[in-house]
């Protein structure tokens, strides 16, 4: 197992053109909400913005349009036609990358929206929260993911994806094995958190316990995409994500306490972790 270092994630960081545009950062597009969970999307799409993507659109049932148009600003929004969830993922905007998941809720129509969308969907791609455990319930669709798609379970949906395991040994072994045959990327949350792409493995050396807290999960899930979206590799987005979200909480640590730090807390810190990585 790799360890994610400093030095290592500086050579993977890109420069940011001085002449560039909001075109040429890439179009992000986050999918997920439903009613009583349109914060988990929400989160997600503002990661996405101050992960340094150009544009970043959020596609959501009705119930969440005034929340988010109100929450981020600067954030697009497509809204479904059911209220309380999503049910038919269509758009006409052509995104660099797309995340799917936070707070999308596990729905019949949910269920036939996430597999309509997988049969068309080419973009790279980023799989969270009910979406993963959708996928958990039905294992023959993870033939329908793009190559190098990134998935980003926490402990208890990694054991629904590759099934039961008793020890961080075996854990790995099953994601392996997990990974090789279905071609994806899987970022393992937890602390430490680690990376399994096929027989290569990636351990993060940022982050403490201030990130056990609700959101984390869905801010990471819009970092991986914004970075996606900026044209990083899968691997190099999901390494330079889980770096930058744990330094995050690094940096923020002696003010905040491992008590105080929310998932806001990440985004407001994201400027402060790229800087320092730029020294």
């Amino acid at each position: 197992m790799q360890k994610i270092t400093k030095l290592a994630i500086q050579k993977i960081l890109k420069k940011t053109d001085s002449k560039t545009h909001k075109g040429q950062q890439g179009h992000a597009l986050l999918i997920g909400g439903s009613y009583g969970k349109i914060g988990s999307v929400t989160l997600a799409s503002k990661a996405a913005l101050f992960s340094g993507c150009g544009l970043v659109t959020a596609f959501i049932p009705e119930c969440g349009y005034e929340i988010l148009q109100t929450a981020i600003p600067e954030v697009m929004v497509i809204t479904d036609k059911e209220k309380k969830h999503v049910s038919d993922i269509t758009f006409e905007i052509i995104p660099q990358a797309i995340g799917i998941g936070p707070g999308i809720g596990q729905e019949q129509a949910v269920q036939n929206a996430l597999f309509h969308f997988l049969q068309t969907v080419k973009a790279p791609l980023v799989v969270d929260a009910d979406a993963l455990n959708i996928l958990s319930e039905h294992k023959e669709w993870l033939s329908l993911l793009p190559k190098n798609t990134i998935l980003t379970p926490h402990p208890k949906e990694l054991e629904r994806l590759i099934g039961h395991f008793e020890t961080p040994e075996e854990t790995i072994e099953k994601a392996i094995e997990f990974s090789l045959e279905h071609k994806v990327i899987i970022v393992m949350k937890g602390a430490p958190t680690q990376i399994i792409d096929g027989e290569n493995g990636y351990q993060n050396t940022t982050g403490n316990a201030a990130l056990a807290t609700a959101g984390t999960g869905d801010v990471l899930t819009g970092i991986i995409t914004g970075l996606l979206a900026q044209s990083y590799e899968p691997i190099q987005a999901a390494m330079l994500g889980v770096y930058l979200h744990g330094l995050t909480a690094d940096l923020a640590l002696p003010k905040t306490g491992t008590q105080s730090f929310i998932a806001s807390d990440i985004i407001k810190n994201l400027g402060k972790a790229y800087l320092s990585l730029e020294k």
